[in-house]
């Protein structure tokens, strides 16, 4: 059997393996686990884009993968299809890029914390790959808690303030897992299936009865905290502050967009929004969003830490996605999808560029950065990019989706 028909399940596989035997080979030699953590992540690129060939080969259907080869309901399924394998790829991408750039901030670390910042690094990429690609709400549930898991050592492993944004982290995201596992716990116990096909279907005869009500705002506050959603953002801007400048990009990259995801995909493709609960909700994620737009791009003008200027700008960039999908038609959709990539792009370059300039300057205050572009030239290039992109200035990427 061709590799090929297996890609969905090494995307995860790579790099899980490579971040459990991280330390084992860093004891050997303080670099040697981070060599393999980033060739597992490479392999991972890789086989997101043959997964994302084999995708597109088969049109619009969706490409199903069987763990074990465990028919679903009873098995678990990975599910891609051609939304989810660029979301995937985008995932694999940022990670593996990123991965390079964390070394010089590594420099004089010993092989325990060397090798313990990569292994964090790769379970944070199996955890957002695997919500992205599962097919199923209970190992939604394990890959939303090793993305949380290892997200929360990322941001402790910062240094200053950064102990305390990271429980803070701690405390609000597992009041958001919490709330996730209840929604999960009543799904099944009105369906009977915790494969998300079979609910889309078994869940019919329930969607205007007031449990499913609890449960969609189960998911709602759920996913709106991780995501950083208005006004379920307060862990955000500490955290995105003050975590590893190495990481920074990646987790302001990914770690809200793959819960956005994940939201898309269960209100739009398991719910539905065609009744009256999903209709209501629509209406208070699109408030949620609008008021998100407004007070964090405020928030944002109000800051003069370059890194929190950043953070709370994200939290107005979430309000476009939440806005896009709460129109609840198909342009809504497109443009939360595409504003989600590009956001993840858009805001990883800045937040690398933040953390070179702070990697070289020591500085990241907005007020002392007179006369950058003379001491880093490409790195203001890049910034004004980035930038012009986060306000949609054509042809940049951001113009098209917002």
């Amino acid at each position: 059997m061709s590799l090929a028909l297996h890609s969905p399940v090494f995307i995860v596989l790579l790099p899980l393996s490579a971040s459990l035997l991280c330390l084992a080979f860093s004891r050997i030699h303080r670099k040697l686990g981070a060599y393999v953590v980033q060739l597992a992540l490479f392999g991972a690129l890789i086989s997101s884009i043959v997964t994302m060939r084999h995708v597109l080969a088969e049109g619009t259907k969706s490409v199903h993968y069987w763990m074990g080869n465990w028919a679903p309901p009873i098995g678990i399924e990975f599910v891609v299809d051609p939304l989810n394998t660029a979301v995937v790829c985008m995932i694999t991408f940022l990670a593996f890029v990123i991965s390079f750039y964390s070394k010089p901030f590594l420099e004089n670390e010993d092989w325990l914390h060397y090798g313990g910042y990569f292994t964090l690094y790769g379970l944070l990429t199996v955890g957002l790959c695997g919500m992205t690609v599962t097919g199923d709400v209970f190992n939604m549930y394990v890959y939303l808690e090793i993305m949380s898991l290892s997200g929360y050592g990322l941001i402790a492993l910062g240094g200053h303030k950064s102990m305390l944004a990271a429980f803070r982290y701690l405390l609000v995201g597992t009041i958001g897992a919490s709330l996730y596992l209840i929604g999960i716990g009543y799904l099944y116990a009105m369906t009977g299936s915790l494969n998300m096909a079979d609910i889309s279907e078994r869940i019919q005869p329930f969607v205007n009865t007031p449990l499913f009500a609890f449960v969609v705002a189960c998911f709602l506050i759920a996913f709106g905290i991780k995501m950083a959603l208005f006004p379920l953002h307060g862990w955000q801007p500490d955290s995105y502050t003050y975590s590893h400048p190495g990481a920074a990009g990646f987790i302001s990259g990914c770690m809200s967009k793959v819960p956005a995801y994940a939201m898309l995909r269960y209100f739009f493709y398991v719910f539905g929004i065609h009744n009256t609960v999903m209709g209501s909700l629509m209406n208070v994620l699109g408030i949620m969003g609008i008021c998100g737009i407004l007070i964090g791009s405020v928030m944002a003008l109000a800051q003069y830490d370059f890194r929190r200027m950043l953070a709370y700008s994200s939290v107005a960039q979430l309000g476009y996605i939440a806005v896009g999908m709460a129109m609840g038609n198909i342009y809504g959709f497109i443009g939360a999808v595409l504003h989600l990539i590009n956001h993840a792009f858009m805001k990883s370059s800045l937040f690398l560029v933040v953390g070179g300039i702070a990697y070289r300057f020591g500085e990241v205050n907005l007020y002392r950065l007179g006369g950058l572009n003379k001491k880093m030239p490409v790195s203001s290039i890049a910034t004004v990019l980035a930038v012009l992109s986060m306000i949609g200035i054509p042809p940049t990427c951001g113009f098209f989706s917002k």
